[in-house]
């Protein structure tokens, strides 16, 4: 409970209160914010409520402007339909929708009934072309060759399939092509029956222009960029101001899902962000559209924006110039001009003072601040001349103790000593004490002779064999080993001395253990272009499970202190990673009772590099 709450105390104190701000920060945020926040909340309230009856006020006057011209269009188109059944109806029509077969067909038939389509598109100039298509493909088309669209082709057209089974009409979109130009018109498409069966027999379609439309249309008035349109109950432009539309898919999915019956407004996201009005027409299944640019209908907000902008400016210059002033002569500058003489103070130099300028708070600080530097120096003139007697006095034990040092041991001394025992074991016939004592001493000087910290494998090899003769001389026949080295590794670098504190656990964990002979061996192999692995097993007892978990473990993490009989492990592991990363070292496994495996990784380097 405690650390959230911390973390919330920290959060405002950073980022609220500004805490590890300059005063000058502080002063020009915190007064911005009291001079913003008033102007700011009145402004973001008044433009929110413009903004909301702005869009509500345009949203009603454009709902009330498509219902007159839905009920215009509604009466309008009405009025087709009683030409379509005025046709049907005619007998010349019957005696056409009587036919069964195209061979029954005579011209003493389709002239009578080509004349009632001319005189029903003559009684009105909206009509451009009426076309009776029959299923026994007798066509009568009143436009006959000037109309350059095959009607065989309305079959292929989107809407053919969906026209009402029961005798209703349906209004499409189409385009006419005559001779010389096209003609996009709205069809209003009807199907027939025969009279006397009932059956489906073909489709009358009536094309009508669209002069009165646009007239209707030219009366909606939607600001200098707004524009009217319709759309079919299959989402299709019926009417849009630019022709190339009619009959495309509306590109727009919000307004093909719209609820029928039902009125409204929606916001479109096109390349100029529209508010659109709509109202759905059940009678002719038809949605009509009105949209204006929704930048046209913030105008008016824009402005209140702006003159609250301008308000904010203005405050805030007054309050810089004015306010800002005053603070900055009083409180700013003397804080500016302590904390310059406290950095000063910091890197030592203690001479000098603050002028106070003033009896407030900021001018007793600045005194209470001159007095403590006084303080301050004199107390340091006295710890230095402490610390100087003190420290000549260590330096002078220091001496003392390395020269004593130096004197306890000399290597020569044991040189020279092993040389004298292996002369008086050769003096008494004894071959081994004299081995022994010369191999020491070889080891010895190999340990100590030179500060380079690798070396090659071959000189490394050459004398964790020697100590391995020592111990053949101490166990004789209790253990063998085999090196199996390839020429082309030898000469590659090594850490100095770290094969033989690894043998030297084969004895302390295997022979000390066991009775059986045990094999020692240490071959070595490439593993990559850039490094390669050195392995010794033996055949011995093995370390115990939990001595061996927690072996594993500190030469995971590195560790030292792991003490005892793996020691030598540990400082072969630590210096491996010490020349050449933490992903080279050493890796031990161990079964009970049949052997143990420890691996050294190291990468193939130069020993100058090593060293540099």
């Amino acid at each position: 409970m405690k650390k959230p709450w911390n973390k919330i105390k920290k959060f405002i104190e950073h980022y609220i209160l500004y805490k590890n701000q300059t005063l000058m920060s502080k002063f020009c945020v915190f007064s911005s914010i009291l001079v913003i926040l008033p102007v700011l909340s009145v402004g973001i309230i008044t433009y929110k409520y413009s903004s909301f009856e702005l869009e509500e006020e345009f949203t009603q006057s454009s709902q009330k402007i498509i219902e007159q011209v839905e009920l215009h269009v509604e009466y309008y188109l009405q009025d087709f339909e009683i030409t379509s059944l005025k046709i049907i109806n005619s007998p010349e029509m019957g005696n056409l929708l009587r036919l069964e077969t195209s061979s029954e067909y005579d011209r003493t038939l389709s002239d009578p009934a080509l004349k009632v389509l001319k005189n029903s598109e003559y009684s009105r100039n909206d009509i451009s072309n009426i076309t009776v298509f029959l299923d026994n493909g007798i066509i009568i088309d009143s436009l006959r060759e000037r109309n350059y669209y095959p009607a065989i082709n309305i079959k292929d057209e989107y809407w053919y399939s969906s026209v009402p089974g029961n005798g209703m009409v349906m209004l499409v979109s189409r385009t006419l092509k005559l001779k010389d130009k096209e003609l996009p018109v709205i069809s209003l498409v009807r199907r027939l029956y025969n009279p006397h069966t009932l059956k489906p027999v073909g489709m009358l379609i009536i094309d009508i222009n669209f002069k009165r439309i646009e007239e209707i249309s030219k009366m909606v008035t939607l600001g200098k960029d707004g524009y009217f349109f319709i759309l079919d109950s299959e989402g299709h432009y019926v009417y849009h101001p630019k022709y190339s539309k009619l009959g495309n898919k509306v590109e727009f999915m919000q307004l093909t899902n719209l609820e029928s019956g039902k009125s409204g407004s929606v916001l479109i996201d096109n390349n100029r962000k529209e508010l659109v009005s709509y109202s759905l027409s059940p009678k002719l299944g038809w949605s009509f559209f009105t949209a204006a640019p929704y930048q046209d209908l913030r105008v008016g907000i824009q402005q209140i924006r702006t003159a609250i902008t301008w308000t904010i400016f203005i405050s805030l210059i007054f309050a810089y110039l004015v306010g800002f002033y005053s603070i900055s002569k009083s409180i700013v500058r003397p804080i500016h001009r302590l904390r310059s003489f406290m950095k000063e103070v910091e890197i030592g130099h203690l001479n000098g003072r603050v002028k106070v300028e003033s009896n407030d708070e900021i001018g007793q600080l600045t005194a209470g601040f001159n007095k403590s530097v006084e303080r301050l120096s004199n107390l340091l003139e006295e710890v230095y001349v402490s610390k100087l007697k003190e420290a000549e006095m260590t330096l002078n034990k220091t001496e003392t103790e390395l020269k004593m040092l130096q004197s306890q041991i000399n290597p020569h001394f044991l040189y020279n000593s092993l040389e004298t025992i292996r002369g008086m074991a050769l003096e008494e016939g004894r071959e081994n004490i004299a081995n022994i004592s010369s191999s020491l001493g070889k080891l010895l000087r190999y340990n100590l002779r030179n500060s380079l910290p690798t070396v090659s494998l071959r000189e490394e090899i050459k004398f964790c064999e020697m100590y391995l003769k020592i111990q053949m001389i101490r166990f004789e026949d209790r253990f063998e080993y085999f090196f199996d080295i390839p020429d082309d590794v030898m000469d590659f670098d090594v850490v100095k001395f770290s094969l033989q504190p690894i043998v030297e656990n084969c004895f302390m964990h295997s022979i000390g253990e066991n009775s059986k002979k045990i094999k020692i061996t240490i071959n070595a192999q490439l593993l990559s272009k850039s490094s390669f692995n050195i392995r010794i097993t033996d055949t011995g007892v093995g370390i115990k499970e939990e001595v061996l978990k927690e072996l594993k473990e500190k030469l995971r993490n590195n560790s030292t202190s792991l003490g005892g009989q793996h020691i030598g492990i540990m400082n072969v592991h630590q210096r491996i990673r010490y020349l050449f990363g933490s992903e080279y070292g050493i890796t031990i496994n161990s079964t009970r009772g049949l052997e143990t495996e420890v691996n050294i990784h190291l990468p193939i380097v130069d020993g100058k590099e090593v060293k540099e």
